[in-house]
């Protein structure tokens, strides 16, 4: 199965895509969808869409995760991010994959082990969970920490699932 991981952004959102067989991940590409500040805000939104539609149609991936972004404090800034994350979420959802979403704690608790770890050590671990994995872009390294974290989520949740399923025959005999 092929993973989606997106880090929004309206200047540049970052993508990685990993293949994951059972507890195994492997690194298979990243970049990033650049924006021209020079544009106005609907024209740059969509050189996000048609950016991620192509990497959506190109690497053909079967679900999507995308990082929750912090409320900044211009509020024109966190408006337009918004909208950026927004393109993010309904690019993968267009084609028809599940999206799923993380905290920026969430994916650095996962990938590094601490809420509040730094790019350079997300960076370094994504580069050890990814073995040939040259990370483009510091925006991609975190897109590709975000479908490491989905990883392990889907994981996790499949063994609480599998978990429920074998006590519940177990209980019924």
């Amino acid at each position: 199965m092929r993973l989606l991981g997106i880090d929004p952004g309206l200047r540049q959102t970052g993508w990685g895509i990993i293949a994951v067989h059972g507890n195994r991940m492997r690194y298979v590409a990243d970049g990033a969808v650049s924006s021209d500040a020079k544009l106005t805000l609907a024209e740059r939104l969509v050189q996000l869409h048609d950016g991620l539609t192509a990497v959506v149609q190109q690497y053909d991936p079967h679900e999507a995760a995308v990082e929750e972004t912090f409320v900044n404090a211009n509020p024109t800034s966190t408006l337009k991010l918004g909208q950026a994350r927004g393109v993010t979420i309904l690019v993968p959802a267009k084609a028809g994959m599940r999206v799923y979403e993380y905290t920026p704690n969430q994916v650095k608790k996962t990938v590094v082990g601490s809420g509040h770890a730094a790019k350079e050590q997300i960076q370094m671990m994504v580069k050890n969970l990814l073995s040939r994995c040259e990370i483009a872009t510091p925006d991609s390294a975190d897109a590709l920490a975000v479908a490491i974290c989905h990883a392990h989520q889907r994981g996790r949740q499949s063994f609480v699932a599998r978990m429920a399923g074998k006590e519940t025959v177990e209980v019924a005999k």
